[in-house]
């Protein structure tokens, strides 16, 4: 199975044929660590399902869903425009895609958002989307990680959410990312049901 084959029933929620084809270039450019690592080094931040071979993917999909699952009700994704939603629904797809750097360090850079939207950006050459999307899109991403923006000497590296868009992904990434909300996994890392 190839990396994109991996986000298979998430890219079901990008109708937009040029965001489609656009997070399929920058899935597939995803270092493959991301797909085997746990999503947390320690096991403090993340539940159960996110830790172990895959916790990375698995804590990815789940944030995905819950995006995908609050767009889905008319009181919260009546305040989006499909356009939005579907940026919003891409940035989570790829928010972590950098979380151990370019190549593979023992733990979490903490600019890791940062890394991605640099990724972003140097690939857009191969990106059809409009730059005014590109540049929320990297907007959604580098501000996902909300009051957690200090490096280890207590320096803000990265910004905090300000817009509606950006508290949405890091809500949806801070969701994804609690103990008491379990969801179940198939052996191919997806979600039941």
């Amino acid at each position: 199975m190839n990396k994109v084959e991996k986000f298979e029933n998430e890219l079901e929620y990008i109708k937009n044929e040029i965001f489609k084809a656009d997070i399929c270039y920058l899935i597939d450019g995803l270092p493959d660590y991301f797909f085997e690592v746990p999503a947390s080094s320690t096991g403090k931040y993340h539940p159960k399902y996110a830790l172990g071979e895959g916790g990375l993917l698995r804590h990815t999909k789940a944030a995905v869903r819950i995006a995908y699952e609050l767009l889905s009700d008319p009181l919260i994704g009546n305040k989006y425009t499909e356009e939005e939603k579907e940026l919003m629904i891409m940035g989570l797809m790829i928010h972590d895609g950098l979380k151990s750097g370019k190549e593979k360090s023992q733990y979490t850079k903490v600019e890791h958002p940062l890394l991605v939207v640099d990724y972003i950006k140097e690939n857009r050459k191969n990106l059809g989307m409009s730059d005014e999307n590109l540049n929320f899109l990297c907007d959604v991403i580098a501000s996902h990680m909300g009051v957690w923006n200090k490096d280890f000497d207590g320096n803000e590296v990265l910004p905090i959410p300000k817009t509606k868009y950006q508290n949405f992904v890091h809500m949806c990434d801070y969701l994804a990312s609690r103990k008491s909300i379990i969801l179940e996994f198939d052996e191919d890392n997806n979600i039941i049901g």
